[in-house]
């Protein structure tokens, strides 16, 4: 690769996507960061010969529900095994009749309605204040839906995800007001996400699966987990097709995203160098080495 960084394109895999087919598993990290353990050992290996490491976010079995998620941990033992691009897959819910079950969105938006989620990895002693006006990487977001065109999955190239704190699913009056707004599809999982996926200066990129019109489609009726179960599988598994020809578009060869995520850090930290916290600057190392 003449001496170019080499690619290491991390896949969070959402419901029903408990593994990576065609991985040639390497290793097996169970791994610790500063803000504790992931949801679950990352695998780490090689698909078409691209460095990849894989992390169930729920943990196998989908132990861990959503506000229960170790976001923080998710992402720094991510950045810490040496991922570049952080590829996330997505159950989620449509609010418009023409993304149907089964079909696939590559968000570019988000709309943060959790609570009580820790969504950062700077606080006192080190603040900082990344940009979240365009959340995903335009390179990584359009190779994601040219695959899965290709796979023959329906998919739209954009969306607002409406990010909700759970484990219930939404009320009618809630779902109706979340239309009005002109989301697209309701998740539970991409914020804090997406945020700490941007503190750590990692591109990053959502292909949200629908499985259901969350509760306003009047014909259809409140989405059920039974209901959802075999939509979720089929899901999954174009999921691990779309990864299996994602990997050699996105070749072992790092490329940068144009947004120039990579170093977002540069222009993010706020408080001076003499009034930082010793610890906590310590402490970010691990997701931040580049600027500290």
């Amino acid at each position: 690769m003449s001496g170019a960084a080499e690619t290491s394109l991390a896949v969070i895999g959402g419901s029903g996507l408990y593994d990576l087919d065609g991985l040639e598993i390497v290793g097996e990290h169970d791994i610790e960061t500063p803000w504790g353990k992931p949801s679950d050992p990352i695998l780490a290996g090689r698909l078409s010969g691209v460095r990849m490491l894989f992390l169930p976010r729920h943990g196998k079995g989908h132990r861990i529900p959503p506000s229960d998620l170790n976001y923080r941990a998710n992402i720094a033992a991510l950045k810490m095994l040496g991922a570049t691009d952080v590829l996330s897959i997505s159950a989620c819910g449509s609010f418009k009749e023409e993304l149907k079950p089964g079909s696939f969105v590559i968000v570019d938006q988000f709309i943060d309605r959790t609570r009580g989620r820790a969504s950062s990895f700077f606080g006192p002693g080190l603040v900082a204040h990344v940009s979240m006006a365009h959340p995903v990487c335009p390179r990584l977001s359009e190779l994601a839906f040219e695959t899965v065109k290709e796979i023959g999955v329906e998919v739209a190239y954009g969306g607002t995800y409406l990010a909700m704190e759970g484990p219930q699913f939404s009320s009618l009056a809630e779902s109706k007001l979340y239309r009005s707004w002109g989301c697209d599809v309701i998740g539970m999982t991409a914020m804090p996400e997406a945020k700490l996926a941007r503190e750590a200066e990692l591109p990053y990129a959502l292909v949200a699966m629908v499985t259901d019109y969350d509760c306003w489609h009047e014909e259809v009726g409140p989405v059920e987990v039974h209901n959802v179960l075999e939509v979720l599988m089929t899901n999954a598994d174009h999921a691990r097709n779309m990864l299996k020809s994602l990997a050699p578009k996105i070749g072992p060869e790092r490329k940068a995203c144009p947004q120039g995520i990579e170093n977002v850090l540069d222009f993010a930290l706020i408080t001076a160098p003499d009034a930082r916290d010793p610890a906590m600057v310590e402490k970010l190392r691990s997701i931040a080495s580049r600027v500290l």
